[in-house]
C-alpha cells in the first residue's frame, strides 16, 4: 500500500467516524432511536446470538429499548474501539469491542461485546448495511478485561 493510498484510507475512516460513529454514540447516549435508526440503510442484515434479522425488526426494537430506558430514567454510556478496519472509498468492514454502561437510581450495569459492521457509501452517504454483535466469543463471555485491552475511541 502506498503512502498516498494509506492517507486516503485514513481520510475515509475519519469521514466514517464523523458521519456514522460519532452520531451513533450520540444517538445511543441521548436515547434517540430515530437518529440511531437513520444511520442504517433501508435493507440491513442484523445478526445477534438470537438469530438473523433481514426485515429491520431491530429498528422497532431500538425504539422500544431506548424509549424504555428513557421511561426508567436510565442513563446510557457507550464506549468502543476498533480492533480492525478494512476500508476503501465505498465500503468498510469494521470490527471492535464495546462497553455499554446503563445506570439509574437502582444500579449500574456494564455490558460488553464485540461487533462486526459493514458500511457502504451510496449517493454520497455512509450507511450501516450489516450489523453483527455478540457478548461472547468461543463460549466465553466478554468482560471488562477484554474491553480494557485498548482505550475507547474519542471524537473531536
Amino acid at each position: 500500500m502506498t503512502f498516498a493510498h494509506a492517507q486516503n484510507i485514513e481520510l475515509v475512516q475519519k469521514e466514517i467516524d464523523q458521519n456514522i460513529w460519532k452520531p451513533f454514540k450520540a444517538a445511543f447516549e441521548s436515547l434517540d432511536a430515530e437518529k440511531l435508526n437513520s444511520l442504517y440503510a433501508e435493507e440491513v442484515l442484523r445478526v445477534t446470538p438470537n438469530g438473523i434479522d433481514t426485515k429491520n425488526n431491530f429498528k422497532k426494537a431500538n425504539i422500544k429499548r431506548l424509549t424504555d430506558h428513557e421511561k426508567n430514567k436510565t442513563d446510557l454510556q457507550l464506549d468502543f474501539w476498533f480492533d480492525s478496519r478494512h476500508t476503501n472509498e465505498t465500503t468498510s468492514y469494521e470490527v471492535g469491542f464495546y462497553r455499554m454502561n446503563l445506570s439509574n437510581t437502582d444500579r449500574v450495569t456494564s455490558l460488553y461485546g464485540q461487533f462486526h459492521i459493514v458500511l457502504k457509501k451510496s449517493s454520497g452517504r455512509w450507511k450501516i448495511i450489516q450489523d453483527w454483535d455478540t457478548d461472547s466469543i468461543n463460549g466465553k463471555d466478554l468482560s471488562k478485561q477484554d474491553f480494557e485491552k485498548q482505550r475507547p475511541i474519542q471524537f473531536d
